[in-house]
């Protein structure tokens, strides 16, 4: 089975829409520190949130540089065990097997799958300053043949049908509709191929999405789904799935930390405490297989 490959260099522009585009600058011109001083520690950077227990007595350190680096490393250490987490679910793989990373950011959850599983990966990002850099992270690590970035569209990839075991979305799908997402993956997966997503969603059952969902969609240029579309959305494009986990209680520890981080406050932490306190928003994992 031939696979289409292409580095930043000699993949094709993705076709994008004017929103797009504005997801494409934004991504092009961030340089938060909590995706950037995280991903320092070890060369992992994710871009996404953090689940588990929280080590309090980071905040207790007396000395502020150490207390700074101590803090950081915490919430390093959260958002990896939510990599794992995600890695965990795309069930029992193989280094023959190919695995998909639709929104990839600077490629960490790529590098966790291949580290955990062996497994070729394949991370798609709109950002081409993103793909660009994880590029030069695989390099670094010497992994650049079982790891590859492509500047693309995930709703679009150009990638051979049928050619992945696993794919997912981790914190990705609030900038794209559904249905086309989901018909790629349906498209990339083989019969019984792994889906995963973790993702933040509005709780259908507190109504239309609240005032704080709407700040965070602002604050992120996104469009955050109401729970129900997912599972209507999977059950169009042949995804059933297999685990449901509510990680919300789980990932409250990590704002809660990250608000006291004042190196790292973006400003949209108390947002976020406050719409999974309220019960209007939710973290959830859906794992479905590919019928």
């Amino acid at each position: 089975m031939t696979i289409a490959h292409a580095g930043t260099t000699t993949a094709p522009v993705p076709t994008q829409s004017t929103y797009q585009n504005r997801v494409a600058d934004y991504w092009n011109a961030e340089e938060n520190p909590v995706n950037l001083e995280l991903g320092k520690i070890d060369d992992l950077y994710h871009h996404h949130y953090g689940v588990g227990d929280v080590d309090w007595s980071v905040l207790d350190e007396p000395d502020r540089a150490r207390r700074r680096e101590r803090v950081t490393g915490e919430l390093h250490r959260l958002e990896h065990a939510q990599a794992e987490l995600l890695a965990g679910h795309l069930g029992p793989l193989t280094p023959a097997d190919r695995v998909f990373d639709a929104g990839c950011g600077r490629g960490g959850g790529s590098v966790v799958a291949h580290l955990r599983h062996g497994c070729h990966a394949d991370g798609v990002t709109i950002s081409a300053k993103q793909a660009d850099f994880a590029n030069a992270q695989a390099r670094e690590r010497g992994i650049d043949e079982q790891v590859r970035y492509h500047h693309r569209n995930m709703l679009d990839t150009g990638f051979t049908t049928g050619a992945y075991a696993a794919s997912w979305n981790n914190e990705s799908t609030m900038y794209v509709e559904l249905d086309l997402l989901f018909a790629e993956h349906a498209r990339l997966l083989r019969r019984g191929g792994r889906y995963v997503v973790i993702t933040g969603c509005y709780n259908d059952t507190y109504g239309r999405a609240s005032r704080e969902v709407s700040l965070i969609n602002a604050h992120y240029i996104c469009d955050i789904h109401p729970r129900s579309e997912y599972f209507r959305a999977m059950a169009r494009n042949r995804l059933v799935p297999v685990h449901v986990g509510d990680l919300t209680e789980a990932t409250i520890p990590y704002w809660e930390l990250r608000s006291q981080a004042d190196h790292l406050v973006t400003g949209i932490e108390e947002t976020f405490l406050t719409a999974y306190r309220n019960g209007s928003f939710q973290y959830l994992l859906i794992a479905a297989d590919r019928v």
